[in-house]
């Protein structure tokens, strides 16, 4: 009698995708259970992205490339009345605007301090920082008013000489734009003193952190340019 030969059989597993409650696709990973809490959209989820991110640096790099070309312009302008001018008449910068330098590198590195505890989702560390380096805008702007006072106190005037002028602009200008990042520094901080890390706090502070290094760049290349020709 021929013996029969039967195949083995063959077990196929399909994997199907997975949707939320939201109808967002995990991936094939499992959805959570009923007990578990939340999960939370942030970068430190590799499932999810957050949401946002690319319109955060969009307006920044916006507001910083407008800001290149106005004090690009200013200092064109500057250059050439310092070059050609025949009433130019140097005078001393104060002395607190070095110690409002030192301030403002610091509240820098107290950004990264905020930044990193945030990374790690420790929302009162972060706060703090955060905080702190928003207190220490203020102080820098403190500074550069007492500075401004130290000039107008030794007879030193916008309208004096073209020299005196360029100072209290250039100097005038830049708390302008510090004073914004200050106001969203100061706005991020008070958000995270809720101790809860939301989906878009941490591409928010990254952004803030950016512009805010920018500027504290910004005033070091003042300073250098005031320093060569105001105070030259």
């Amino acid at each position: 009698m021929p013996t029969t030969l039967t195949a083995p059989p063959i077990e196929i597993e399909i994997e199907l995708p997975l949707s939320d409650h939201n109808g967002n696709g995990t991936g094939g990973l499992p959805p959570d259970g009923p007990g578990d809490e939340p999960h939370e959209v942030s970068e430190l989820d590799p499932r999810r992205s957050p949401r946002h991110r690319g319109a955060y640096r969009m307006f920044t790099f916006f507001g910083i490339a407008w800001i290149v070309f106005l004090f690009a312009a200013l200092t064109l302008v500057l250059e050439s009345r310092w070059v050609h001018s025949k009433d130019w008449v140097s005078i001393p910068l104060p002395n607190a605007l070095y110690l409002s330098t030192a301030i403002l590198l610091a509240s820098s590195v107290a950004i990264e301090f905020g930044r990193s505890a945030l990374r790690v989702r420790n929302a009162e560390k972060s706060a703090r920082w955060i905080l702190a380096a928003g207190v220490m805008g203020c102080a820098f702007i403190a500074c550069q008013i007492f500075g401004l006072a130290q000039s107008s106190w030794r007879g030193i005037n916008p309208n004096d000489n073209p020299g005196a002028f360029f100072f209290y602009l250039l100097t005038g200008t830049h708390a302008v734009h510090l004073i914004v990042g200050m106001i969203a520094l100061l706005c991020a901080g008070l958000v995270t003193l809720r101790k809860t890390v939301s989906a878009n706090q941490q591409p928010a502070l990254d952004t803030i952190a950016v512009y805010w290094h920018f500027v504290d760049g910004l005033w070091l290349y003042l300073l250098t340019l005031l320093l060569f020709t105001v105070q030259s």
